[in-house]
Formats: C-alpha cells, structure tokens, sequence
C-alpha cells in the first residue's frame, strides 16, 4: 500500500486537537493545537544533528499541508 506522505487525523476525545501524521521518515504525528510532536522512531547521537535539521523541515511542510487542506475545504 502507498501511503500520502502526510495525513489529517482528529478524535472525538481531544476536540480541540488537529493532528497531521508524516508518513515517512522521520515518521512522527503533530498536535497542531500546541505544537506536540510523538516520533514513531528511535534516535541515536549521530541522528540527532540530522534530525534537528530535518524536524524543522518536516514540520513547516507538515503545517503547509494542513493550511493547504483547509483551504481546500473552503472552496
């Protein structure tokens, strides 16, 4: 199966939270609410300046593609 890169996810128990899920590596889900972020990975000392780089990207793409959604809604 292929799975989009990013993905919206809601829970009738955190009303108020909007979660976009990155489906690929570094595989995390963030809470747009407040900026929460759980990773799905396991990281290591010499992952960590790669992954400080790679956090930033992915989760302003991770927020562009929420912001993207909704206005598709809007039309």
């Amino acid at each position: 199966m292929t799975l989009p890169k990013f993905i919206l996810g809601d829970n009738t128990e955190f009303p108020n939270a909007i979660y976009v899920i990155h489906t690929e590596f570094p595989r995390f889900i963030i809470n747009l609410e407040n900026d929460e972020v759980e990773w799905f990975e396991d990281f290591d000392a010499e992952d960590q300046k790669e992954l400080e780089t790679e956090t930033q990207n992915a989760i302003k793409l991770a927020t562009d593609f929420y912001d993207n959604e909704i206005e598709q809604y809007d039309d």
